[in-house]
């Protein structure tokens, strides 16, 4: 499975105009209430005209949580651009200068699939997702939520060629299948799924919501063939000291 993953690195993200963005997309979602995911933060990756997405959250007014896939994931290009109040719909607003070096959980020598970006200045007007409480971890079974800006996919599980990004951050809601795993490359996950549900490439380093807190991050790993495998989960429990010790 990890080999699998890596192999699905090659192809994180998509192309905001791009024909690639085919089965790349949230499917089974539906547009996100008003009232949640005011803390979805836009990643752009690019150089030049070519851009690509990843997700991330507000967790502190000067602190963005995300995967470390979305650093990394081109060696010429970094995350150049962060965009806020991306749901409701509101003035989207770009925040302040992202600090050149985001913080990476590394303790064995190999980069964890977790990453903070510090912004320059605060953002006001956002409220942060809390932070999980984890004497409550969700259990196998327990509902999660997952969201990204991918459109609501047709019939079929498919998507069109060329699909520009849903007008409305997309949400969809998943059980929890796993719990406690980890995987050599990426640290510690756990994962969810449910039929005829699952997120895309872009939706990488989105949130995972459980009691409405922070629980998990979107982790790379996305299928060629949707809704057949569970979609891997970045357990924020499991790096909370880091997280809290570094904002």
């Amino acid at each position: 499975m990890a080999l699998l993953k890596v192999l699905m690195l090659l192809g994180l993200g998509v192309s905001v105009n791009s024909a690639v963005s085919l089965q790349k997309r949230i499917i089974g979602g539906n547009d996100c209430d008003k009232k949640e995911h005011r803390y979805h933060v836009r990643l752009e990756i690019g150089k030049g005209t070519h851009r690509r997405l990843c997700g991330g959250s507000l967790i502190h007014p000067q602190w963005i949580l995300t995967t470390d896939t979305c650093w990394k994931s081109n060696l010429f290009c970094r995350i150049n651009a962060a965009t806020i109040k991306i749901h409701p719909l509101t003035a989207k607003e770009r925040v302040p200068r992202i600090q050149k070096k985001p913080a990476i959980y590394a303790p064995e020598g190999w980069r964890h699939d977790i990453m903070l970006l510090k912004l320059r200045k605060p953002v006001t007007g956002v409220p942060p997702v809390p932070l999980p409480d984890c004497t409550k971890r969700p259990k196998v079974g327990d509902t999660v939520q997952l969201a990204g800006e991918g459109r609501t996919t047709g019939p079929n599980n498919r998507s069109l060629p060329d699909a520009a990004i849903a007008p409305r951050l997309q949400c969809v809601n998943m059980n929890v299948v796993e719990v406690s795993n980890f995987l050599p490359g990426y640290g510690h996950t756990f994962s969810a799924g449910g039929p005829n549900k699952d997120v895309c490439n872009g939706d990488v380093g989105s949130a995972v919501v459980f009691n409405n807190m922070i629980y998990g991050v979107i982790s790379p790993g996305v299928s060629e063939n949707p809704c057949r495998n569970p979609v891997s989960i970045t357990d924020v429990c499991e790096y909370i000291g880091w997280i809290r010790t570094t904002i």
